[in-house]
C-alpha cells in the first residue's frame, strides 16, 4: 500500500503523490484549503509522513503547529521540517517569517527534553532521524559544513560561538512520529 504523505503548506510546488493543504486560496496546488494556524481537517494517525517545508517559521505557535502535526502522523511515521537557520539573512528578509531557528529549537519534543525531562506543555514526543544544515558555498567547499553535520559537539561550537560568521543557512529536520509514551507529569498521570 502506497504511503500516504501530507504536504503542508505546499504552495505551488507539492510533493509527487502528496495530499497538499495550504491557506493561500489564489497561488495553490493544494488539494485542501485551511487555515494553517487552526487544526488540521483531518483525522489523528492519517498519514505516514507529513512535509513542512518553509512553514514553521510563518506559523503563530510552534508548538501548536507541531502538535497538529503529529496528531495527524501514525506513531513511527515521520515529520520532516525545513526551515532557514536563524544566522540567515532570510530568516528575518522576511516579514512573514514570526520565529526564527536554530539546530536545537526542536530539542522540546524529545524525550528527555531540554533539560534531562520530558516538556510539560505539550504531548508530542519526537524521536530525531536526521538533521542536516546548509552553510554558504565557500563554507562548504572548506569543509565547515560537513563538520557541522557529522559532529554535534562542533555544530553546539559553530551555532554557540562562529554561526554569526559562518552563517547557516537551511536546516532539514526529520522526525519519527512516537506516541503512546508514558503520561505523567511531575509524578502524576495527566
Amino acid at each position: 500500500m502506497p504511503k500516504r504523505i501530507l504536504d503542508v503548506g505546499c504552495g505551488c510546488v507539492k510533493a509527487p503523490g502528496a495530499i497538499g493543504v495550504d491557506s493561500n486560496r489564489d497561488a495553490t496546488a493544494a488539494d485542501v484549503i485551511a487555515d494553517l494556524n487552526r487544526p488540521l481537517p483531518f483525522a489523528e494517525n492519517t498519514f505516514d509522513g507529513v512535509r513542512a517545508v518553509h512553514v514553521i517559521e510563518h506559523l503563530d505557535n510552534v508548538i501548536q503547529a507541531m502538535e497538529e502535526l503529529h496528531r495527524v502522523t501514525r506513531a513511527g511515521g515521520t515529520i520532516y521540517v525545513v526551515t532557514p537557520h536563524y544566522t540567515d539573512f532570510s530568516s528575518f528578509r522576511d516579514p512573514t517569517h514570526r520565529w526564527h531557528l536554530n539546530t536545537e529549537s526542536f530539542l522540546y519534543f524529545y524525550p528527555g527534553g531540554m533539560h534531562g525531562e520530558d516538556m510539560w506543555y505539550t504531548r508530542v514526543r519526537l524521536r530525531p532521524r536526521r538533521l542536516r544544515v546548509h552553510l554558504l558555498k565557500l563554507w562548504k567547499l572548506l569543509g565547515v559544513e560537513f563538520l557541522v553535520n557529522h559532529l554535534r559537539w562542533f555544530r553546539r561550537f559553530w551555532e554557540h560561538y562562529l554561526s554569526f560568521v559562518i552563517r547557516g543557512k537551511v536546516m532539514e529536520f526529520e522526525f519519527e512520529v512516537l506516541k503512546g509514551m508514558d503520561d505523567t507529569v511531575c509524578g502524576r498521570k495527566r
